[in-house]
């Protein structure tokens, strides 16, 4: 299994926002964002923030994939 944020990308892009504008809203670190680019795992804690910062639930920004 795999995590996706292809969501958050899809979601930052209907708010009009830049992944700079999501790190300095939620208080995340640039390292955690690479991390989200690279759809590595991150911890529950940045999840949170960023839900929290764009007002959405943790389904709206992430998802799991099945290994192909």
């Amino acid at each position: 299994m795999a995590v996706s944020y292809k969501k958050l990308w899809k979601l930052l892009i209907d708010k009009d926002m830049k992944k700079k504008d999501l790190r300095e809203a939620a208080g995340i670190s640039t390292s955690s964002m690479a991390k989200l680019g690279k759809n590595e795992n991150v911890t529950t804690d940045v999840l949170v923030k960023i839900c929290k910062a764009l007002n959405c639930d943790i389904s709206d920004i992430m998802e799991i994939e099945p290994d192909e």
